[in-house]
């Protein structure tokens, strides 16, 4: 796959990713800006700002007119707040991305941030906040995210941020986020799909022209600092508990990022990995089960996340604990490293099947990473890891000392119990 990388005199950095066969064309801009920019009375006001760009503009006032225009254009479009990154995109008909264009830049460019349109917004965040409180399957990932870093670092407070927060932020506040993080320097755009290359760039080149360059931002490192087992239990009456166990990490950029993709997918990746087979398929103690990566710029986390009945928590976290352990012991087989790499190549040609997937990769490594890796040079790269690396990864981070378990459920009484088990 081919692309072309142009960097504005404001700094702005814009990716072409023409694909001539598709019928569909993508823009996303992406600032490198999200929750853990924040300070602690910050925390929230990047999402809330990404909400306030679909409010209206000089040039579309109210946010009507906004979704009128992209509903005709027949755009699936949307935003999201993220940790370290905001993007805004829309995906329509190759013959529309001009005029998409046009709306998405607006937004970011234009938004009036009106005072009466914030103080509306504060309660439709505030019912965001208390829908995703009714959903234990998100809030153990909040949950853990606290217990892993902490309240007093940015990573471990929520992207959504306190009530409190919400109902105080003004004008002021946003425009004052806005001016220190949406410089040209720290924005991505990205377009894919059919589109004319020629008018795409003169269009990004005329439209943020205006836009100040900015500083990079910066942010506080996590430096980790547990030494014993760590657990958090949200007691609460539900159908099911929910689970994350899980541990530090090196970061999007670390020399074993992909050794530890590939202990991922092996541990918890799919329907034939270890805890598959292990929690589901021979004992039925879950019907989810499944292990991932989580990664920032300098850390990150390789987490297992279950679903399971009440009374069978202590025996699914008994068996993670297990599979972890043989695994920084004994590393994999031989089948089960070759079926990881053969399921990458899979996974890998999914996710540029469409112009919007291809878009938000590309954007997406270029603001994490600096730094572009095509399909193949990431197929490459999984190809070169070894069954020894799998162990001597999962042997330095798989430790009791850095064990973090987050639970929402009726388990208070089992606390006990559970730090016990984390020292295996």
């Amino acid at each position: 796959m081919h692309y072309k990388k142009y960097t504005l005199s404001n700094g702005l950095r814009v990716i072409l990713v023409p694909v001539k066969e598709m019928t569909t064309a993508t823009v996303i801009t992406v600032i490198g800006t999200g929750s853990r920019y924040e300070s602690k009375n910050e925390n929230g006001l990047a999402h809330f700002l990404e909400h306030m760009f679909f409010k209206g503009t000089s040039k579309r006032p109210k946010a009507e007119a906004i979704a009128r225009e992209l509903d005709c254009l027949g755009a699936s479009y949307n935003a999201y707040t993220g940790k370290e990154r905001t993007g805004y995109y829309a995906k329509v008909a190759a013959d529309k991305i001009i005029d998409a264009m046009d709306v998405i830049h607006d937004i970011v460019l234009h938004s009036t941030l009106s005072s009466r349109e914030i103080k509306k917004e504060s309660g439709a965040i505030l019912q965001e906040i208390n829908m995703y409180a009714d959903r234990p399957a998100r809030t153990v990932h909040d949950i853990f995210d606290e217990l892993l870093y902490g309240q007093q670092h940015a990573l471990g407070r929520t992207i959504l941020g306190p009530k409190k927060n919400i109902t105080s932020f003004t004008r002021k506040d946003f425009q004052s986020y806005l001016s220190r993080c949406y410089g040209a320097k720290n924005t991505v755009i990205c377009v894919a799909g059919n589109f004319p290359q020629g008018k795409i760039l003169a269009k990004i080149k005329k439209d943020f022209a205006c836009l100040d360059p900015g500083e990079k931002i910066t942010f506080t490192p996590y430096i980790a600092t547990q030494k014993k087992p760590e657990i958090a239990i949200k007691n609460k009456k539900t159908d099911q508990t929910h689970l994350i166990l899980g541990v530090r990490s090196g970061g999007a950029n670390h020399k074993d990022r992909y050794a530890l993709a590939v202990l991922a997918n092996i541990l918890g990746g799919g329907m034939s990995s270890r805890l598959f087979s292990e929690i589901r398929e021979k004992r039925g103690l879950a019907y989810s089960i499944g292990a991932s990566t989580n990664l920032f710029h300098e850390t990150g986390s390789l987490i297992v996340y279950g679903g399971v009945e009440h009374d069978n928590l202590i025996a699914t976290v008994k068996i993670i604990l297990r599979e972890m352990k043989k695994i920084a012991k004994d590393s994999v087989t031989k089948e089960e490293l070759d079926r990881a790499k053969t399921g990458f190549e899979g996974r890998i040609a999914f996710g540029y099947e469409t112009s919007d997937d291809i878009a938000e990769h590309f954007a997406e490594q270029e603001m994490l990473k600096e730094k572009i890796t095509l399909p193949d040079e990431t197929l490459t790269k999984i190809a070169k890891v070894k069954r020894t690396d799998i162990k001597r990864v999962a042997k330095e981070i798989c430790v009791n000392g850095g064990l973090n378990l987050a639970i929402v459920g009726p388990h208070k009484e089992n606390e006990k119990a559970l730090k016990t088990m984390l020292h295996f």
